[in-house]
């Protein structure tokens, strides 16, 4: 049976939640409403297993979504986002007879959030290392002192996943993995006034002796490369899902470029714009480009629900799926706006919304320089030591 978004988010609901973003991008607040009304459709636990209160979809199923929604809305779709990196990386886990992360399944199905505290200022490593002191406690828990930037999520989270650097236990150092509710310890910049995606409100988040209880500590892992299921969950539903946020940019701005230039009329020869040579191929470009994107992003969203083994080659296959789709949604908008013509230029225009926001798709990782360091080394081998690149 072909899957049907409008199952999950109804042709209303999106138009509502499409209605809502340009005054949310302007007062640059978080879309309290459409996480509301995603709550109470149960979109928070779409990848939570029936028998844990979800929808039971698949990650190929909720990248349908996510770019469904993100034609709507694009901060909404990636704020949500990671939350749904969150119930990804459980599933995935899950999948493979882990099931480390049993609490974010069931809390997820009951509208708790799960945000996404990895990123760090300065540490290009990622998920390989991180600048956040993480101390451990004599009960098991961990108490973790640092600051996370890029936030999503941050008005309304109930809890953070967070990893950090254990340098003192015996087998030291150990990056660990956990999730941190809500408290003093934790402080909330109120500094996201951005050029766009402004209602993920991703702020900059600083944890003062944070504690993950001993039952929220889900991972230990040594620093740097290697091969744990926890790595390999969050790089793969991550990178997937970014790739469906900004494929979702690219399609609506497709969408708008063909509605403009059936509407729009030369006076030089009386003619819809739709019949010019010039717009055509431009449209025809945007397609070309946008094409592409859906079938790569359900491809290795099947081959994570299968459990496909593509061995080394999955890093730089999910951090190239990214990067297409980050910068071919870019040249959608790019194409769209010249379609449009001046009147896309007006901070009001919903194709100068799309234009801000899909800037951002550059920053997520695996940024440019990333993504082709991986590529790179999947076919030429790593560069020797002591060797300029």
């Amino acid at each position: 049976m072909t899957f049907d978004p409008s199952v999950y988010l109804p042709d209303d609901l999106i138009e509502r939640i499409r209605g809502r973003a340009a005054d949310i991008d302007r007062e640059n607040i978080f879309p309290d409403e459409d996480l509301a009304e995603l709550r109470a459709a149960g979109y928070l636990g779409i990848l939570v297993p029936a028998d844990r209160g979800g929808a039971g979809l698949t990650l190929a199923e909720a990248s349908i979504l996510q770019q469904r929604l993100a034609t709507a809305a694009p901060a909404t779709a990636l704020a949500l986002n990671m939350h749904l990196v969150w119930t990804g990386v459980a599933k995935v886990l899950r999948d493979r007879g882990i099931d480390d992360l049993a609490f974010v399944q069931t809390g997820a199905a009951e509208g708790e959030v799960f945000a996404f505290g990895i990123s760090e200022a300065g540490n290009d490593l990622v998920l390989f290392d991180s600048a956040t002191e993480a101390v451990p406690l004599p009960d098991g828990a961990y108490a973790f002192t640092g600051t996370k930037i890029f936030t999503s999520l941050a008005p309304v989270w109930t809890h953070l996943g967070v990893h950090g650097l254990d340098t003192t236990s015996p087998d030291a150092p150990q990056l660990v993995y956990g999730f941190v509710p809500r408290s003093d310890a934790v402080r909330t910049r109120d500094d996201w006034d951005t050029v766009g995606m402004r209602g993920t409100q991703s702020r900059t988040t600083e944890l003062h002796g944070a504690v993950a209880p001993a039952d929220r500590i889900v991972r230990r892992v040594a620093p740097g490369p290697q091969p744990d299921p926890i790595v390999f969950g969050i790089f793969s539903v991550f990178e997937i899902l970014l790739a469906s946020v900004y494929t979702g940019i690219g399609r609506r701005a497709l969408d708008v470029a063909v509605s403009t230039a059936a509407q729009r009329r030369s006076r030089k020869t009386g003619l819809a714009y739709s019949q010019d040579p010039d717009i055509r191929w431009r449209v025809a470009e945007m397609a070309l480009a946008y094409d592409a994107l859906v079938p790569q992003i359900a491809a290795l969203a099947h081959d994570v629900d299968a459990g496909a083994d593509h061995g080394a080659r999955w890093f730089s296959l999910l951090s190239g799926l990214k990067h297409r789709a980050a910068v071919s949604a870019k040249r959608i908008v790019d194409e769209a706006i010249l379609v449009a013509g001046g009147s896309s230029f007006f901070s009001s225009s919903e194709l100068g919304r799309l234009y801000r926001d899909v800037l951002a798709g550059q920053f997520h990782p695996s940024d440019p320089e990333s993504a082709h360091a991986t590529v790179a080394a999947a076919w030429l081998g790593p560069v020797p030591q002591g060797e300029d690149e």
